[in-house]
Order: structure tokens, then sequence, then C-alpha cells
């Protein structure tokens, strides 16, 4: 009886040890599902991104209002006969120089 009980007193102690300390132990798997879900949403955000860039990119596409609203916003570009205002004090304030 007495060697039965050391073999499973032994047993459960390598199991416990395997589950603390081993190599699939319970902390790093638990550090692993923090990872993860951490990694998920990082991987939401960039699909979301790719998904507005897709969108710009088929109305970059498909028509020229988006290309001339892009002029306008990134280029500081202005059309023939319009003038241009420039608020001092907005945080977006452009410098863009009128014709």
């Amino acid at each position: 009886m007495r060697p039965l009980l050391f073999v499973l007193v032994s047993l459960l102690g390598l199991l416990q040890y395997q589950l603390w300390f081993g190599v699939s132990s319970l902390p790093k798997s638990l550090k692993l599902r923090d990872h993860t879900s951490i990694q998920q949403a990082s991987n939401d955000k960039l699909n979301d991104r790719n998904q507005v860039l897709r969108e710009e990119i088929i109305d970059l596409r498909s028509g020229t209002e988006a290309l001339e609203e892009r002029a306008r916003n990134e280029l500081g570009m202005v059309k023939k006969g319009e003038t241009f205002f420039r608020v001092v004090g907005d945080k977006r304030t452009s410098q863009i120089l009128s014709h």
C-alpha cells in the first residue's frame, strides 16, 4: 500500500510541476491569451484602416472630386478665380500660398 501511495503522490507532484512550471504551464498560457487578445485588437484596428484605404482608392479611381479634394488638402492647390483665406490660430492651418 505504501509504494502505491508513494507513486501516486510522486505522480501528483510531477503533474503539479508541469502545470505551474512546465513548457505549457498555466501562467504562460494566460500570458499568451492576453498577448493574443492585444494582437487581435491591433489587427482589428489595422483591418479598419485598410478598409478605409480601400474605399479611398476606389473613390480616387472612380471620380475627380476625390482627386480635387486631395489636391486641395494635401498639395494646397487652388482653382483659378478662387480666393484663398487662411484662418490664423486654427490647428489645421495649412501653409498654402494663393496665386
